[in-house]
């Protein structure tokens, strides 16, 4: 278990933590990491979010309950993303980002909030900036 860094919480990191090894077991960069875990800052602050419009994602494990149309889990992935349950799984989410992630022509080269809004589609492009300098923390504390 990682000691969480930069004010998270055991759940969050833990999270983060997931995110982490699912890029790993793809053997994907840091840098990957680092644009992962900036959107899920951004989507859920590293929450897996339920949501009423997803009823069976309230009776799956989460940490807390959004309402943003049908999104659910870390990404606040949409139902065309996959399954209800593989959205709720932290190591699943990830898997899912990091599949649409390198499909992006660059997206190493690109700035982290453009190849996360690339992938995000969001209607905050620039939201995930903000969010770099702590996931780059993370990723450092884990790595």
């Amino acid at each position: 278990m990682h000691a969480p860094v930069g004010g998270l919480t055991q759940a969050e990191m833990n999270n983060a933590v997931a995110i982490i090894e699912a890029g790993q077991q793809l053997n994907l960069p840091s840098r990957a990491f680092v644009v992962a875990i900036a959107t899920a800052l951004q989507e859920s602050h590293l929450h897996i979010l339920a949501n009423p419009n997803v009823p069976a994602s309230l009776k799956l494990s989460n940490e807390g309950v959004g309402t943003d149309h049908d999104s659910v889990g870390l990404f606040q992935q949409r139902p065309s993303w996959g399954s209800t349950a593989q959205l709720m799984d932290p190591h699943q989410s990830a898997r899912l980002f990091y599949a649409a992630l390198v499909k992006v022509n660059g997206w190493q080269q690109m700035a982290v909030t453009v190849a996360a809004q690339t992938v995000q589609v969001s209607a905050f492009p620039d939201a995930y900036a903000k969010w770099q300098s702590l996931a780059e923390q993370i990723v450092k504390a884990v790595v």
